[in-house]
């Protein structure tokens, strides 16, 4: 039995997927196995509305790759094969994991950890925290995905800089970068991010997903393609049980009852 490197609990909605490799929940090949294994099944869940992501402990939420494996992997043709391909697969499945997602950071969220971040809708980060793309000291670059996905968060020029320097900024500068959403006090960062998590798993799920969907069109296509898929989207809820629940709650001034199916 492999050990248990990605922990994950299910309660009211909101799933908790943890990286379990302390003290710094470095990425190994085995921890993205146990990672896909555990979204796949999230995915199709009823249960999980909303994901959050975390790290255990308090020094990392994830510190990138575990840099022991790296010897194995520098002949010609080997990284792709063996790690790249999988850990970009992996991540994409959070990018693209159906329902919302949150990441929880405590601590460094450093190269690979910063790109696992970046893949989930909103980050929650506490005030002492750091995140950098380090990985330029190594003589590499940012490999999953964190060149397309940080440089869409924070633009061009701030990601150069990120990438090219490998120095790691605050949590007020990631903020103020559009880099996360929000910054709160040690120590309440998965607090903070499971009360998001709670809130939107009492909202219409369905609606929710359609418009993450409708959102991540932006990023596909032209502005008038985009707004073009938008509108079998918008027949898609408007015809669903929940835009009737919700008017209907609207109409009768109370909170609207979604069935969560």
């Amino acid at each position: 039995m492999s050990e248990q490197l990605v922990l994950c609990r299910v309660e009211d909605g909101v799933a908790v997927v943890t990286l379990n490799n302390p003290p710094l929940n470095v990425v190994t090949l085995e921890l993205t196995r146990q990672l896909e294994r555990t979204l796949d099944r999230l995915a199709t869940d009823p249960a999980a509305r909303v994901l959050v992501l975390t790290g255990a402990g308090e020094r990392a939420f994830c510190a990138g790759s575990d840099i022991k494996e790296f010897p194995e992997l520098m002949a010609p043709g080997v990284v792709v094969e063996k790690k790249m391909r999988k850990e970009n697969e992996t991540y994409s499945k959070v990018d693209d994991f159906p329902k919302p997602t949150i990441a929880a950071v405590a601590g460094l969220a450093f190269g690979g950890g910063l790109e696992l971040a970046v893949c989930c809708d909103l980050i929650v980060v506490e005030e002492t925290a750091r995140l950098a793309l380090p990985e330029i000291k190594l003589g590499v670059f940012p490999g999953s995905g964190g060149t397309v996905r940080v440089t869409r968060r924070v633009g061009e020029g701030r990601a150069k800089e990120m990438m090219f320097f490998g120095e790691p900024i605050d949590a007020a500068t990631a903020l103020a970068w559009g880099l996360v959403n929000r910054v709160v006090l040690p120590g309440e960062a998965l607090i903070t991010a499971c009360r998001m998590a709670a809130a939107l798993a009492e909202r219409s799920n369905k609606a929710l997903q359609i418009c993450k969907q409708a959102i991540d069109l932006s990023f596909d296509m032209s502005e008038d393609e985009a707004i073009r898929r938008t509108l079998p989207l918008s027949e898609e809820v408007f015809a669903s049980a929940d835009c009737q629940e919700g008017v209907r709650a609207f109409f009768e001034k109370r909170p609207p009852r979604f069935t969560h199916s």
